[in-house]
């Protein structure tokens, strides 16, 4: 039970749903691509109960219920052409079939994305581009990984400011052009969101080590995850700035989801445990957390 359910001044509150915020709304020619640690995980659409478990799933709903997948199922079911990155073609597969089970007329492909490459990264932009398709939307960074053990990305960078930020920073650079043009051609406002964490205000006392960024010495797997977070937010924030400066229709947002009960913690026992037993006293259900996400273009 969520216990600040106390409506704002647009009518919902923090325990409103995707669904309710977005009823109405008419999102037919519309496109948005979709990024998830839900869809990026090695074990995404694997047959293995500790996927049951991990982070973006809500530990109540299971493996069905990832943002990155209520994300795609509610702007589907608004019209929008959803394509989502997904590291695993056969779960993103799996994700596709249950979306269009619910809803026959949802249009949702899957592309091949691991936003930990950035090698990945580049040829997932590629291939978009080369699809001509337009680009009204892009909803990236959902989370991440959190208070992790140091260690660096294949491409020799530290984990969590490598798959928390680089990848998601590289995608958004790599896709503009197509979204500029899109807002052009199509005199609709486009939106690019960083899903971002509260904790970005807790980071290293220098903000971002940008000297040390790939050093284990003075590493702190809490204040490395506060610095992810905090370049998600700088990152919308200047990208905000260009844009409006350019004049272009097309902004760029960072927000905090909420907390959900996931497990998110699970390389810290203590406070995981903590989080899971009491957590549904003050955490939101993964509907819940998706509302703060949905762009209001139509």
């Amino acid at each position: 039970m969520w216990l600040f359910g106390r409506k704002g001044p647009s009518g919902f509150s923090a325990s409103s749903t995707a669904e309710e915020v977005t009823e109405g709304i008419d999102g037919t020619g519309l496109t948005a691509i979709v990024t998830d640690r839900f869809f990026n995980h090695p074990q995404f659409g694997k047959d293995d109960e500790s996927f049951l478990h991990l982070e973006d799933v809500s530990v109540t709903a299971g493996a069905s219920s990832g943002i990155g997948m209520e994300t795609a199922r509610v702007l589907a079911l608004r019209g929008v052409h959803v394509v989502m990155g997904v590291r695993n073609m056969e779960g993103g597969r799996e994700v596709q079939a249950t979306i269009v089970k619910e809803n026959p007329a949802a249009k949702i492909n899957a592309m091949e994305l691991d936003l930990s490459s950035m090698v990945s990264v580049r040829k997932f932009a590629a291939d978009y581009n080369s699809l001509r398709l337009p680009l009204n939307i892009l909803i990236s960074n959902n989370a991440g990984i959190m208070a992790t053990p140091f260690t660096l990305s294949k491409d020799k960078i530290e984990l969590q400011f490598a798959t928390n930020h680089l990848g998601h920073f590289l995608l958004t650079n790599l896709l503009l052009e197509t979204m500029k043009k899109t807002a052009s051609e199509s005199n609709k406002e486009g939106r690019i969101v960083n899903v971002s964490s509260r904790r970005h205000k807790i980071s290293y006392p220098e903000g971002i080590r940008f000297d040390k960024l790939n050093e284990q010495s003075g590493y702190n797997g809490f204040s490395a995850y506060g610095q992810s977070k905090l370049a998600n937010v700088l990152h919308a924030n200047e990208l905000a700035r260009q844009l409006k400066e350019e004049g272009v229709n097309l902004t760029a947002n960072s927000l905090h989801p909420g907390a959900i009960p996931t497990n998110l913690l699970r390389h810290n026992s203590f406070i995981g445990g903590i989080v899971n037993t009491f957590g549904k006293l003050v955490t939101k259900n993964i509907q819940q957390v998706i509302r703060e996400q949905q762009p209001h273009v139509m």
